[in-house]
């Protein structure tokens, strides 16, 4: 039987179809022949124990700016009872919205395979579960509290600041071992943001690269070493980093050995981890993981088709 299956993702007229791992998986779909539909988690309606959406079947996808896409009519789908795998794909912010569509979600097991399983991603967002293994992170602080920064910055010297649940290298910010404008930053970040933020001591050895890990159901994909760009000290692809092939270091291999079998058990299929100078884990990225055209084009490997091979598994 032709596997079903559904992306809960952004619109498809905005993503970047030189790089999104969601279009990514779709045109592995396609060419798999599955049947494919594309939806908005604001779609979602739950009565009377169903869970629907309208949805649009994607009839074809390509690499061609302007014509990357064609979807057939507007239809009614359950969740449950039509589809054999959701994919939740929507880009953060992680607010109320995305936890809502994780409580919906959730309503589909026994019925329909999640991937990533949404109490999981509930449970285990990308700067709150890597405080499970702080053996292998970087001097790091979550807090509110602008007397617990500077204590922090006094005694590690330059910090990075970032929101705790930020996405892409947005509003990440460096200060320096003087601590100027410590004052001000963290002021304006209680302002914007309701939750504490999160403090890590700075590492100069970003320089060198902020690697990026997939696994696949617990198992290493591939990487790719993500390098700032000019005058910047932020790796990420978003915002102008740059990416080469990578290798793992044997510290990386030991990360990736003791987070493998938890991931498998959380039903999280698709991670995205990110160490920095071969030893400090700063991210474990389970909502809307990215970089495997990158990791695919560098090692001529097939990312996107160890995904579905793992969701085909778990599917039975």
């Amino acid at each position: 039987m032709t596997l079903r299956a559904a992306v809960q993702m952004d619109p498809m007229d905005g993503i970047n179809i030189g790089g999104d791992s969601s279009f990514h998986l779709i045109l592995k779909a396609l060419e798999r022949g599955y049947d494919l539909y594309h939806y908005d988690v604001r779609g979602l309606t739950w009565e009377a124990g169903r869970l629907t959406t309208k949805a649009n079947r994607i009839l074809d996808a390509q690499r061609e700016a302007g014509a990357h896409y064609k979807f057939g009519d507007e239809i009614l789908l359950d969740l449950g009872r039509d589809i054999d795998v959701v994919l939740m794909r929507q880009d953060p912010p992680f607010d109320l919205g995305y936890l809502t569509g994780t409580w919906l979600l959730e309503r589909l097991a026994g019925e329909t395979l999640v991937v990533n399983d949404p109490v999981s991603v509930r449970n285990a967002p990308e700067k709150v579960f890597v405080l499970d293994f702080p053996e292998y992170m970087p001097p790091t602080m979550v807090t509110r509290d602008l007397d617990a920064v500077k204590d922090f910055q006094a005694r590690h010297g330059a910090v990075v600041i970032k929101p705790l649940h930020g996405n892409g290298g947005k509003a990440v910010f460096k200060i320096d071992a003087d601590g100027g404008n410590l004052g001000a930053l963290v002021e304006l970040f209680g302002q914007v943001w309701p939750e504490p933020f999160m403090v890590q001591q700075f590492l100069p050895s970003v320089s060198k690269g902020d690697k990026r890990i997939v696994l696949v159901d617990g198992e290493v994909a591939g990487a790719i070493n993500r390098k700032p760009g000019e005058g910047e000290f932020r790796s990420n692809l978003a915002v102008g980093g740059y990416a080469e092939a990578a290798e793992l270091t044997p510290r990386e291999k030991e990360i990736c050995d003791v987070l493998g079998p938890q991931l498998r058990e959380r039903g999280l299929v698709f991670v995205g981890i990110d160490v920095i100078g071969g030893e400090w884990l700063t991210e474990i990225n389970v909502t809307s993981p990215t970089g495997i055209v990158a990791i695919d084009r560098f090692n001529n490997s097939d990312t996107a088709g160890m995904i579905w091979d793992a969701i085909n598994r778990r599917i039975g």
